[in-house]
């Protein structure tokens, strides 16, 4: 079975699938469509990705690459926002994020 969340979204709504067992989705509320409200808006639930991007930029930056891509699934979770997917294929996002060597600020010395 599946379940329907929806995300607040600019000025508008979004409606995700997700696996009715999935991670998160046991507390929104059902509305009377049998969609369940989230209660947050997707840009929120899309924020709590960002220290996982961020970590893997800093950890790779040391190899000084030329250029540098990272690739990950992100899966939306109700009450958890948005988590990394086990395997892209699964995400209801493909984020592929790329920087030309020269766009990667370096660390500052501490």
């Amino acid at each position: 079975m599946t379940e329907v969340l929806r995300y607040e979204v600019g000025s508008g709504t979004v409606l995700v699938e997700v696996d009715d067992n999935s991670y998160g989705v046991n507390h929104p509320a059902r509305n009377e469509q049998g969609i369940l409200d989230v209660g947050r808006r997707l840009e929120d639930a899309l924020a709590s990705i960002r220290p996982a991007a961020t970590a893997v930029v800093e950890a790779m930056r040391e190899l000084a690459p030329e250029q540098m891509e990272i690739e990950f699934g992100v899966k939306l979770a109700g009450d958890a926002g948005a988590v990394i997917a086990r395997n892209s294929t699964e995400g209801h996002f493909i984020l592929r994020m790329s920087w030309p060597a020269a766009a990667v600020i370096p660390l500052e010395e501490e």
